[in-house]
């Protein structure tokens, strides 16, 4: 039987790495998506992302706030 994937892990991970890449703080992402027109506080972005519970509408957001246009979505 396969292993379970924890997909809300991976996207969490997949996220913070790529604030992390940029050097990009919580409040940083905040300020970056309020130029976007997206309006969020810090902890509830921190909650989201502690969590890994999100929409895919936010992730895109937050990848677009911050300037990537390339994601890895694995190692593999």
């Amino acid at each position: 039987m396969a292993e379970a994937i924890d997909w809300e892990g991976r996207v969490k991970g997949l996220l913070k790495a790529e604030l992390k890449r940029r050097g990009v703080t919580y409040a940083d992402l905040v300020e970056k998506l309020a130029a976007i027109g997206v309006e969020e506080s810090e902890p509830n972005v921190r909650n989201k992302l502690s969590r890994g519970k999100f929409t895919a509408v936010f992730m895109l957001q937050c990848l677009d706030a911050i300037g990537a246009q390339q994601i890895r979505v694995s190692d593999a």
